[in-house]
């Protein structure tokens, strides 16, 4: 398939298409997820495509496991909060972040800062809406005053910190290597072994998409020069898969059996095997492989990317906020009913955040080309190098 894709080569517009895309993918995969395919199938007619109601329709409030978030209706979820949470660091600190700028300035976000809440529908603190994973930030930063670079080490390994990573690839935009060392740093308060790792090539898949002529190949490609232990052999082993078809319907049992081997949650979402998200070099988290082989199957078309990621059910609201993220960087069309639902639903302003990260990146980049001239400077003098003219 090839994808559409507007005439998107700014640095402008490659941020705002991976934000705009990572809260899209976040809203249609509320609805349906821990879910399987089949189930999906059977409670929609068919498959999802678009936004839905709530699983439980008018008795989200109530109806267990999802009560009381009204997951559906175009609202986004905790990814998309932690999203921009993190963005309101970047704007603050207005440089490259580490795991004091977490513990300095994200986490008071979390406990101070009321917001409104669209799975809610009121206003909130942050801290009431996010899960234990996330919770655990404030619980050993906060409370337990831990080494924020250690902080991570004890909570579950899932996906929690790679779900909201993108900014630190757009922050790095082009350059994965860099981008993948700073998210290793930001999540090191967040999560240990694969989550950790997840984080940074979900950064560093992020920052390769907005390279100019960038496609899904060379996505992945920058994905498995930088991964490490299960989750390179995870990704490697998907995208392989993947690379066989070229419509997700056909995709989904195979990408699944694919990730299978390295994913510790199990067959039952729901009912985690007593092995689940515990560290190991052996393992993966399984939104990220899944998202970087929807992004295969899809050619990088956004719609046909995040439909996948959708309809596979399981944590489906993280794999289309990370397949909307890569996808939407890479400049695949965003269909302009999905955005404009998503935001008037979840009353969010979708491109304010992507203009703020925008400006700071420029901020950040020039401040990098200065340090690397200085560097340049000093060395060429301490080796004696001629300068040339």
């Amino acid at each position: 398939m090839t994808p559409k894709r507007t005439e998107m080569g700014t640095l402008d517009e490659r941020i705002t298409g991976a934000l705009v895309g990572a809260a899209v993918g976040d809203a249609l995969g509320g609805p349906v997820e821990g879910y399987t395919p089949e189930q999906i199938t059977e409670r929609h007619g068919g498959r999802v495509h678009g936004v839905v109601g709530p699983w439980n329709g008018d008795a989200w409030r109530t109806a267990r496991p999802i009560a009381p978030y009204h997951k559906g209706d175009g609202h986004v979820t905790d990814d998309t909060l932690m999203t921009h949470a993190l963005i309101r660091v970047y704007t603050t600190v207005r440089d490259h972040l580490d795991a004091y700028a977490v513990a300095g300035h994200l986490v008071p976000d979390l406990m101070t800062a009321p917001r409104w809440i669209p799975e809610l529908e009121s206003e909130a603190l942050p801290l009431q809406r996010i899960f234990l994973a996330e919770k655990w930030l404030v619980a050993r930063l906060h409370y337990g005053h831990v080494d924020p670079r250690e902080a991570g080490t004890g909570n579950i390994v899932n996906c929690g910190a790679a779900m909201y990573m993108a900014p630190v690839g757009l922050v790095n935009a082009a350059n994965p290597a860099g981008a993948y060392t700073e998210a290793l740093d930001v999540a090191g308060a967040h999560q240990s072994s694969y989550g950790r790792e997840a984080a940074g090539v979900l950064a560093a898949g992020v920052a390769a998409a907005c390279a100019p002529g960038a496609t899904p190949d060379s996505v992945v490609t920058a994905c498995l020069d930088l991964a490490k232990d299960g989750t390179r052999d995870a990704i490697e082993a998907v995208c392989e898969v993947a690379a066989r078809h070229s419509d997700f319907e056909s995709a989904l049992r195979p990408l699944r059996e694919a990730v299978a081997p390295y994913d510790t949650v199990g067959p039952d979402y729901r009912a985690p095997s007593l092995g689940a998200r515990r560290p190991s070099r052996l393992h993966s988290i399984e939104e990220l492989p899944v998202a970087l082989g929807m992004l295969v199957v899809s050619g990088g078309d956004f719609r046909h990317a995040v439909l996948g990621a959708v309809n596979y059910g399981r944590d489906c609201d993280s794999i289309a906020t990370m397949a909307g993220a890569l996808a939407g960087a890479l400049g695949s069309e965003i269909p302009h009913d999905w955005a404009k639902t998503v935001a008037e639903s979840s009353r969010l302003d979708l491109h304010a955040p992507a203009a703020a990260l925008a400006e700071v990146t420029r901020e950040i980049f020039d401040r990098d080309v200065r340090g690397r001239r200085a560097h340049e400077a000093a060395y060429t003098a301490l080796a004696g190098i001629p300068c040339s003219d």
